[in-house]
């Protein structure tokens, strides 16, 4: 199987084996296929698996991100355009389904096409026919479609928002990517690989590894954005790391993260005069807390405020998760972190 040192996937844990398997067993069937996950679980690295476990991996595989084409364009290079078909049609256009001819064919992002789109595309899986944008030839076509999206689909389709029958199409097989919170066992795993790889792009001799807290915070945290913000974490960690002979104990989530952060509803107008911090009728005094020690500060403000809210919710985690701005998993990552709940009143 070709595959790029770059686009490995990695895991030991049940849930990515069994996705893994899923992956095995569908790839070598001349059938549509359907990649369901949030961001950066891995969609086009499955899609990828897919064809090059396939008897198609000797050919085509291109592949579309459907939503960085505009709603007037992805019909015309999905399926082509005839000359003079409309403005600018200056000669005749194969699309990416001619140019796919005996591969395999990824849509990404699947779920914002439009309905004409959806129609077409229902037509191909159902007879292996297109017509181009502006023809009239019927054009028969060989081709594995492989979609991905990290909507609702059955939820979008009973709106009316996304063609059932084409999702029925799609749907032969439905392979559904665990995300990284409950891949707890390939975080350190992942977390390796990719600073051994920042590493060895930063021309130093070695990598010294994490330190215990750094371990523990990554397996604590939620990561929303999966696998790539994993990498972007792991990479931007060994990077700041001031002595690479010393475990890494630096992890940064937010790069955004600064005391002097542009926010939203930040007042761009304000002068410096209004920006008084001395003493003054025009300066704003805020009592400072004698601190001692930072650090704990900061976490007992933290259970002090989770406590306070928690109750106010009457002890549920959801709600109290969804009033502090949290997800529920991230608020389960505090609990972690700071031992709060006892047994008896947690979920």
């Amino acid at each position: 199987m070709r595959e790029n040192y770059n686009d490995r996937m990695i895991g030991e844990s049940s849930s990515f084996l069994s996705v893994q398997e899923q992956v095995s067993r569908l790839a070598p069937l001349n059938k549509p296929a359907l990649i369901i996950g949030e961001r950066g679980t891995g969609k086009e690295l499955v899609a990828a698996r897919v064809h090059y476990l396939s008897e198609r991996w000797g050919q085509a595989y291109l592949k579309v991100n459907c939503a960085a084409i505009s709603e007037s364009l992805i019909e015309s290079e999905l399926f082509g355009h005839e000359l003079g078909a409309f403005s600018g049609a200056i000669r005749l256009h194969r699309g990416y389904f001619e140019r796919a001819h005996g591969g395999t064919l990824f849509l990404d992002e699947i779920a914002t096409t439009s309905p004409r789109v959806q129609e077409k595309l229902l037509r191909l899986i159902e007879y292996g026919e297109l017509i181009r944008v502006g023809g009239d030839e019927v054009i028969e076509v060989d081709v594995r479609l492989v979609a991905a999206s990290n909507s609702d689909l059955p939820g979008l389709a009973r709106k009316n928002r996304f063609r059932s029958d084409l999702l029925d199409r799609l749907a032969f097989d439905v392979i559904t990517l665990p995300p990284l919170r409950f891949r707890d066992e390939d975080i350190s795993l992942l977390a390796d690989y990719f600073a051994v790889r920042m590493v060895k792009e930063l021309d130093r001799e070695y990598f010294p590894g994490f330190s215990a807290e750094a371990t523990q915070s990554m397996r604590e945290y939620s990561w929303p954005g999966n696998v790539r913000e994993l990498k972007n974490v792991v990479e931007r960690a060994v990077y700041r790391s001031e002595n690479p002979d010393d475990p890494i104990d630096q992890i940064i989530y937010d790069p955004f993260d600064s005391p002097y952060r542009v926010l939203a509803h930040a007042d761009s107008t304000k002068t410096d005069n209004d920006m008084k911090v001395g003493p003054g009728p025009d300066s704003l005094t805020l009592p400072v807390p004698q601190i001692r020690d930072l650090k704990q500060y900061i976490q007992s403000m933290e259970i002090k405020i989770i406590h306070e809210t928690w109750e106010s919710c009457q002890f549920n985690q959801r709600k109290t998760a969804e009033k502090l701005g949290l997800t529920y998993h991230q608020l389960r990552a505090y609990k972690r972190k700071h031992s709060l709940f006892s047994t008896g009143q947690a979920l």
